[in-house]
């Protein structure tokens, strides 16, 4: 059975150990398939770029225990090797409670935990800190060792040895003081694997750093895969739930911003719109590229648009078209990153105001931080949702939206410590939002967007990049924010 790899906290090193096990996995030649809990996009990425597999979220709160537990069965049984990597600390879950934490999903799934610890300030104080995590309950979890992070010398290494050996806990390797454990973030997270130049070179020395100071006698055993159980987790997905129109030959085309200021989107995504019928097809707007041939909807994902507002102001071919596909009644889903390139202007990091699509009334600014899980109750009939439909997604932006009309909002959104509040913009045919949903969780929404495209007539191309953009918002438009 595979580890989870968990901490005290976030930054204490979870992620390098998780990276320094994959590339030598990928050294060697075996297949790793690696799983992140909770909503993170940044590290499945980097995940996913060292193992050459797409890492897949476990999220309960996203996407529910079966989901998990099918996602886990189905797709770390088909590698060599497998591991979880946690979320902030052990048991942080919503708000005070663990549920949705790596703790749950640990016990949920029978994991044993490695907890990794930064150690670079403590010594014999270390077993009292690990007494607490392994004892601590519920849910109560097993503890299969500790590796130690930012250890100095190896007095030092020896003074924690006896300390754990004091709780009867083994250590089951260490990560040194090295530049390529030191990972540049941004915005609470890492930078993605295509802002790693580095990113090779890294590779092959976290696969030398985990041969020279980790146990692998002992941690190799941990990355054993599970026992298959189940099926495709997709088909059980849509089984579950309204079905979409059969799968066409080819299937009908669905651009999807993806470049380096749209990427946050999980694989299900795209394998849940393959299983409804449609074709998805990369589109950048950052390349200023048309809309694809015969494009019969667009998906919008989070990203960085704001570090990148001024290229895309100038991206006029990819804003026009996408300004007219919003007038012909193609069905448009924006989520976070997704929904500013709709607006009528993005500040950037520096407060300059660049133009957007022009198709929803509000213009973006750089505000306060905006985070957390969140309850969407649905009150009004949009492009993919219904009046009084509840959903549950994560928040998490710095951008905020000043309205320049007034309208009815597509939901309202609370969670914990965050007040209710009307969120969101809907027409008949666009769905945008703050709010990042994991469609296994909410797979209604695909099929929904899969029947909006059967419906909708393709963009002329003899149309396309001819007219100036207008700024006006579709008819019937709803908003909040």
């Amino acid at each position: 059975m595979p580890c989870l790899i968990a901490a005290p906290s976030s930054g204490s090193g979870k992620t390098l150990l998780s990276l320094c096990l994959t590339a030598l996995a990928s050294r060697r030649g075996q297949g790793l398939q690696a799983f992140k809990v909770g909503p993170d996009y940044l590290d499945p990425q980097l995940l996913s770029r060292v193992s050459g597999r797409p890492c897949r979220n476990l999220d309960t709160l996203l996407c529910g225990q079966e989901w998990v537990r099918r996602s886990f069965a189905w797709h770390g049984s088909q590698a060599e090797l497998t591991l979880v990597e946690g979320v902030m600390g052990l048991f942080d879950g919503r708000g005070p409670s663990s549920h949705g934490s790596s703790a749950e999903v640990a016990a949920l799934l029978d994991l044993p935990v490695v907890l990794v610890v930064e150690a670079s300030r403590q010594a014999g104080s270390l077993a009292a800190l690990v007494r607490g995590f392994r004892d601590h309950g519920p849910p109560q979890v097993q503890l299969a060792g500790v590796v130690l992070n930012r250890v100095g010398s190896s007095r030092h290494i020896a003074l924690l040895t006896e300390a754990l050996a004091s709780i009867n806990v083994p250590l089951l390797g260490t990560l040194p003081q090295h530049p390529a454990l030191e990972l540049p973030s941004r915005h609470l997270g890492l930078l993605p694997p295509g802002e790693l130049a580095d990113l090779e070179e890294r590779q092959g020395q976290w696969a030398q750093l985990a041969e020279e100071h980790l146990n692998l006698d002992q941690l190799w055993p941990l990355l054993a895969p599970p026992k298959p159980s189940g099926g495709d987790p997709i088909s059980w997905c849509l089984d579950q739930h309204r079905k979409g129109p059969e799968r066409k030959p080819g299937g009908l085309p669905i651009a999807i911003a993806s470049d380096a200021a749209f990427h946050f989107r999980y694989p299900e995504a795209t394998e849940l719109l393959e299983a409804v019928g449609l074709e998805p097809i990369p589109w950048s707007p950052l390349a200023d590229e048309a809309l694809p041939e015969d494009c019969r909807g667009v998906l919008l994902p989070g990203g960085y648009p704001e570090l990148h507002a001024g290229p895309l102001a100038k991206s006029q071919r990819s804003l026009q078209d996408l300004a007219r596909a919003v007038r012909s009644g193609l069905p448009v889903v924006a989520e976070c990153g997704g929904l500013l390139l709709l607006g009528q202007t993005l500040g950037d990091g520096e407060g300059n105001s660049h133009p957007m699509a022009g198709v929803l009334p509000f213009h973006a600014q750089r505000g306060e931080l905006s985070l957390g899980y969140r309850e969407a109750l649905a009150s009004c009939h949009g492009l993919v949702v219904r009046p009084g439909e509840s959903f549950v997604g994560h928040e998490f932006h710095r951008w905020q939206l000043e309205s320049v009309a007034d309208w009815e909002p597509l939901w309202q959104l609370e969670g914990w410590g965050c007040p209710q509040r009307r969120e969101g913009w809907t027409a008949q045919n666009v769905h945008a939002s703050w709010l990042h949903l994991h469609w296994a969780g909410c797979p209604v929404i695909p099929s929904r967007l899969a029947n909006a495209c059967v419906r909708a007539e393709p963009l002329p191309r003899n149309a396309a990049f001819s007219s100036p953009m207008k700024a006006s918002p579709p008819p019937s438009m709803n908003a909040g924010a």
